[in-house]
């Protein structure tokens, strides 16, 4: 057993070794610059924000804020129990609701967080004796979830829908898990290929959709069970499992993450019901897409070689992490803050840029940013 002075040993053993990749990671305060949707502070520098997930813009909508300072009025900061005790309230009801009615599932349970949500779904519904089919490139929180459960756990190489048939094959009824659009990759999955090939085998179909409920195509299907999270397209926090009432039922009275734990906040629902509201009409989407080829068509001509992403999630594939630092850092410089992805989050030597793109980005933000890759990438 290992005493105070052997851990803080072993501590720093692990520090320097990870400094020494490339992998130490801290955290650095980021504060947003009022009035502007896309500036960020960090530093004592402005920062146009090309790391953040708020696709749609919503974080910071005058329209989500107003209903959460009137939610706040009404409920108070927290939800202060478990929903389970006293902390389930209008507002969480309401958001299933609006949930449900979007997606076509019939229930929907309120998690603080998409990890605990993929938690709980996973670990309510498996044990060691399954056998569970998934994408390679699921999310980690999947995985972890998965093998804390000990399940037989078969990967099928990323997107290969005959590698997937054939795990299928040799274990019918087996749950086949993916995510829609992957955080890494940006890249969408087969969703519509997937759910034929789990009805043939009578397998139920897992969708983590983090990123991307609202916009993809991942609504075309009605998968055994959905996860969204709230702090993507949705611009707020929390998460949502959806899925047939039944099931919804059962994870309302298994699921250990969401008994012990306090309830989302009301106020926090609230938001994420109006932003809901302002993404139904598509134009915020229509705006991200327009983004999104502008980009493109930009690094295309700038010589910059994006990952083939149709997402807001624009790779770009540096390798070596201390490469990825460097270049992130000289981007920070130029006043653009991105995500520098190093191993685990990705295998090793395909360290990246991870770009962000927003529908309230505007074209000469995303023109300079594609300019500064070039220069960036081809002098580091």
């Amino acid at each position: 057993m290992a005493n105070a002075g052997e851990l803080l040993q072993r501590i720093a053993s692990q520090r320097q070794q990870l400094q020494a990749r490339g992998l130490w990671r801290q955290r650095q305060l980021t504060e947003p610059v009022p009035g502007c949707s896309r500036l960020v502070q960090r530093n004592g520098q402005q920062l146009i924000d090309f790391a953040g997930n708020d696709y749609l813009g919503l974080a910071r909508h005058p329209q989500v804020i107003a209903a959460q300072q009137r939610a706040l009025q009404h409920y108070g900061c927290g939800s202060t129990a478990s929903p389970l005790v006293s902390g389930y309230s209008d507002a969480h009801a309401q958001l299933e609701q609006q949930l449900c009615a979007l997606s076509g599932h019939e229930a929907a349970l309120l998690l603080p967080s998409g990890y605990a949500g993929n938690s709980a779904l996973l670990k309510t519904l498996f044990s060691a004796s399954d056998t569970v089919i998934a994408d390679k490139l699921i999310h980690a929180s999947m995985i972890d979830a998965l093998r804390d459960r000990q399940v037989t756990l078969k990967r099928f190489a990323h997107n290969d829908l005959s590698r997937a048939e054939l795990l299928l094959a040799n274990a019918p009824g087996s749950a086949l898990v993916t995510e829609s659009v992957f955080s890494m990759d940006g890249d969408s999955a087969p969703l519509v290929e997937l759910a034929a090939l789990c009805q043939r085998f009578d397998s139920p179909l897992i969708v983590d959709d983090a990123h991307g409920f609202l916009l993809s195509d991942s609504l075309a299907v009605t998968p055994f069970a959905r996860i969204v999270t709230f702090g993507k397209a949705l611009g707020g926090q929390g998460a949502a499992i959806l899925g047939s009432r039944q099931l919804i039922d059962y994870l309302v009275a298994s699921a250990r993450e969401y008994i012990y734990s306090t309830a989302l906040a009301p106020a926090a629902c609230a938001g994420v019901s109006q932003a809901l509201q302002l993404a139904a009409s598509g134009q915020l989407q229509q705006q991200l897409a327009n983004n999104i080829h502008y980009f493109r068509q930009e690094c295309e001509v700038l010589g910059v070689t994006l990952m083939p992403s149709h997402s807001a999630i624009q790779p770009l594939i540096l390798g070596d992490s201390n490469r990825v630092l460097q270049v992130a850092t000289n981007l920070a410089q130029q006043g653009f803050l991105v995500g520098a992805i190093r191993p685990p989050t990705v295998p090793q030597g395909q360290g990246r840029l991870r770009l962000t793109l927003s529908a309230v980005h505007q074209p000469h933000q995303l023109a300079a940013l594609a300019m500064a890759l070039a220069e960036c990438c081809h002098g580091a």
